[in-house]
């Protein structure tokens, strides 16, 4: 057992098998929903980027390479001027919604190197320009771009090309979990010398419950190389620092007079250090003053051309005469190797040292992406923030509805940046890589989100911060019965306690599905946009007028494979505690009901060999969407095996199921694809093996959804062939965009026409394999459709897994595809081993596009390669 699994073992002795500390700051919390008090749902406007370095915050705190924590009392991050820039780089710039032409995005260079689930060793790396930083170049270019054009990037602006920059590198160990060392390295990779300040800064979160204490927290000056931060919930702990040229405390508190207009009582603002840094006012005041709640120790150096400067610090709980003894550099070292025996031992022996890279990348950034997030609705809802006040609009607003939602809790982020707030169909994506490193913290993320301080009492699961209310897959049973067969996998041993906890919880939202989403009881089901934004002709969350439905395929198909997960984890459970047989054939009974609906009630369209979406009109007529995407893809999705040796040991649920089968086919009703081998294993999914190989064949024709990088969301063939219907004399269309989407639903941040998910390839890739193994050499298809090379669908599962890593992988010429156009930036010798697990990828090329660090569901890449070196 390595050291890190012993450290893993011990934590499981905690209520929560959570660190106290680790890399639990966001990076950017200005402009989200929980900072907004507007009276117009405008977050981006109401606290913009411009404010953030004056404006304190009332819901989280942000950072560079952030460290807290996890109630996120006490902060320590990386501040630095380049000395050009009118500001100090304390947080990550990026565009807002309506200042992108594609949407959000963060307009920056950083990478999680290193990371392991304690947190005992982590690296961060972030390129800093020694030029003046292009914020104002980055909004007006991107302004001025329409949503035909690509995005303007900070690696078209020029600053980075003629290696005119700072590779900085913070790098944590622990000593302990209360003990953490602290080096920067400071590279210049230019080739004449540059100035840089450094700013390692400790600060107290500003938080309301602060005022409820009866000390406030305080940092206060110990010596010239020590400084103690009290807390009366945290307690004590000191920062040791190498001397620096100056030392600067003031308070985490909103400048009032650029805010409101009202004098500050005091110079110590948030803001204060930029002030005393860039514009030499007010230095003597913070330099005299000895306690706060934000300090820094400030260092000014030259850094020589090619050279790299290094400075180290200490977080404690120990009150040391010396905080840096003899030797101390070596903990790096030490944690460093165990870093490296940790990887070592959970990832395949059998693979080649890039995709290693590729793997231990995604993994280290799915460990950054933890986050500590706090939301109470029903406070934000009835407080101001002292700027503006409670109003009637916000009252009855965005999210009025989800008073019991209060969270406070550490969560892995889709991106720190992007989304610093939780999705409930991307957690459950994240738990699987999660799986690979800690299983026990990827279930209890499962679990936590199935709280009753989550979850609605009607059973709903909140979407994400945006709207508490919008519906996303429910991917929560499928994503729990990976990670139980994940550490399956990894120790013999069955949690099965686990699957009891979470499936009385899941139970709860299925009925929510049941009476909620399926109006008219008929087991088809229209969940709104399902996470696909725009993936249809129209907004498919809103109402269609005139009395029309939308009856939707993948809505079915979820909940089809919904239930499967149900019946499979109810049966799990069944072998142990024959109680739960009941639930099995309860979900077994539903899965028949839902598969009954989809093949029978017009989704099928039997000239395409396809299924769609239906309008269902006034009268019962029904007009199909014949829009080939993924919503016709994730009919694959539910498919199960029953094992013989199962359905021997539970006689109730084989009687009852043949007798329901026996019932049915008596009767002339439908009966869902069951077959069985020899050995009388059965196969149940929602789609018989003719219509299975038709779609196949549209799935692997490289004209259609197969790309040299996976499958796309929508099919190519649109691209040739756009799809268009008009409603009451408006004409909606649609056709593929490989990349950014051109169109402005979903505030123009919607990319399903086209574009590869990483996600949804996973979910289609783990399908298959199941038909293969089920089927072995008896099914066979042309893979890529037309090209006369027959697969069996084990190696059609290969072939795909390959395509999604191959976004990854070095070509022949060094070159990886994620990186596009920019492979120049990345080919250089410091930047070859580096990685951006971006949102999703360009359907022709690959080019990475979204969130460039949205490590959270495409880090599955990791999963995939564990996959592809099993087979």
């Amino acid at each position: 057992m390595t050291t890190e699994h012993q450290r893993l073992q011990n934590n499981l002795q905690k209520k929560v098998p959570l660190e106290k500390w680790g890399p639990y700051v966001s990076e950017r919390q200005w402009a989200t929903v929980r900072e907004d008090y507007s009276y117009t749902n405008d977050a981006w406007n109401y606290f913009p980027f411009d404010q953030a370095h004056y404006r304190a915050y009332l819901w989280g705190e942000d950072g560079i390479a952030g460290i807290s924590d996890y109630f996120q009392n006490l902060c320590f991050a990386l501040a630095l001027w380049n000395g050009k820039d009118h500001i100090l780089k304390e947080r990550l710039f990026g565009l807002g919604n309506r200042q992108g032409n594609h949407g959000e995005d963060v307009k920056e260079l950083y990478y999680y190197l290193d990371n392991i689930p304690t947190h005992y060793y982590m690296e961060f790396l972030y390129k800093y320009p020694q030029q003046e930083f292009p914020y104002d170049e980055l909004r007006n270019v991107n302004k001025d771009r329409s949503r035909n054009d690509s995005e303007y990037e900070i690696l078209d602006t020029g600053v980075f090309s003629e290696n005119e920059y700072f590779d900085v590198s913070v790098t944590y160990a622990k000593e302990d979990s209360q003990d953490i060392f602290a080096r920067i390295d400071i590279k210049n990779q230019f080739s004449e010398a540059a100035p840089l300040t450094v700013l390692p800064t400790l600060w107290f979160y500003n938080r309301s419950s602060n005022q409820q204490l009866e000390e406030k927290p305080v940092i206060t000056y110990i010596n010239p190389n020590k400084v103690k931060a009290s807390h009366q919930r945290l307690g004590s702990y000191y920062l040791y620092f190498q001397a620096p040229e100056l030392l600067l405390f003031t308070d985490n508190e909103t400048n009032l007079k650029k805010v409101t207009g009202q004098p500050n009582q005091t110079p110590f603002v948030k803001d204060a250090f930029h002030k005393a840094i860039i514009h030499k006012r007010n230095i003597e005041a913070l330099s005299e003053r000895k306690y706060g709640t934000k300090f820094s120790p400030v260092y000014e150096m030259t850094v020589e051309a090619g050279e790299t400067k290094t400075i180290y610090l200490r977080l404690s709980d120990k009150d040391l005469e010396n905080g840096f003894e003899e030797g101390f550099e070596k903990i790096f070292a030490t944690r460093k190797k165990e870093a490296d025996e940790f990887y070592d031992e959970i990832l395949p022996k059998n693979i080649t040292e890039d995709y290693k890279n590729i793997q231990r990348q995604a993994l280290a950034g799915m460990l950054w992406s933890k986050q500590y997030y706090h939301f109470d609705v029903e406070r934000w809802l009835t407080t101001s923030d002292g700027i503006t006040p409670v109003n009637d609009f916000k009252l009855h607003g965005r999210n009025h509805d989800w008073k019991h939602l209060k969270n406070q809790d550490i969560i892995l982020m889709p991106d720190k940046w992007e989304y610093p707030w939780y999705a409930a169909w991307d957690l459950g994506f994240h738990c699987i890589p999660m799986a690979m490193m800690d299983p026990n913290f990827a279930k209890h993320q499962l679990l936590l989100i199935m709280r009753e301080w989550y979850m609605k009492p009607d059973g709903q699961l909140p979407a994400y911060e945006w709207h508490l209310g919008d519906v996303n897959p429910p991917v929560q049973a499928w994503a729990a019965l990976q990670v139980f067969r994940t550490e399956y996998q990894q120790t013999g041993k069955k949690d099965i306690t686990f699957l009891k906890k979470i499936f009385h919880k899941l139970i709860i939202n299925f009925t929510w599905w049941i009476n909620r989403k399926d109006e008219s009881g008929n087991n088809i089901f229209h969940g709104g946009f399902l996470g696909l934004d725009n993936i249809g002709i129209f907004n498919r969350s809103i109402e269609i007028p005139g009395k029309r439905r939308l009856e939707q395929a993948d809505g079915t198909s979820w909940m089809g494979m919904y239930a499967l997960n149900m019946m499979d984890m109810a049966l799990e459970i069944a072998v142990e505690d024959n109680s739960f047989e009941d639930a099995a054939t309860k979900f077994f009974e539903h899965f028949v009901l839902i598969a009954e609906a989809l093949n029978i009630y017009g989704l099928w369209n039997d000239e395409d060999k396809f299924f769609y979406d239906a309008l269902s009109l006034p009268g019962g007529e029904v007009i199909q969407l014949r829009i080939q995407s993924i919503v016709g893809l994730t009919t694959l999705f539910a498919v199960s095996t029953i094992q013989k040796k199962v359905r021997d040991q539970l006689a109730d649920f084989k009687k009852r199921t043949n007798w329901f089968e026996n019932y049915r086919k008596k009767n002339n009703k439908f009966w869902p694809n069951e077959e069985r081998t020899d050995g009388n294993d059965i196969l149940l999914s929602l789609v018989q093996q003719d219509r299975l190989k038709s779609i196949l064949k549209h799935l692997l024709n490289e004209e259609e959804f197969l790309s040299p990088g996976g499958i796309r969301a929508l099919s190519k063939f649109h691209e040739k062939n756009p799809y268009a219907v008009t409603i009451d004399e408006v004409e909606y269309g649609i056709q593929y965009d490989p990349g950014d989407s051109i169109s402005n639903l979903f505030g123009g941040n919607s990319n399903w026409r086209g574009p590869v998910w990483v996600p949804i390839n996973y979910i289609i890739i783990q399908a298959i394999r199941k038909y293969g193994a089920f089927y072995g050499d008896e099914l066979v298809v042309e893979c890529p459709t037309g090209s006369g090379n027959l697969m069996n669908l084990k190696q059609v599962a290969d072939e795909l897994t390959r395509r999604v890593i191959s976004l990854f992988e070095k070509d022949n010429e060094g070159k990886r595809r994620i990186f596009g156009e920019y492979n120049w930036f990345y080919q250089k010798p410091e930047n070859q081993h580096l990685f951006q697990f971006f949102e999703y990828f360009h359907g022709n090329s690959g080019k990475g596009l979204g969130a460039s660090h949205q490590t959270g569901w495409t880090a599955l890449v990791a999963s995939l390669i564990n996959e592809l070196a099993k087979n």
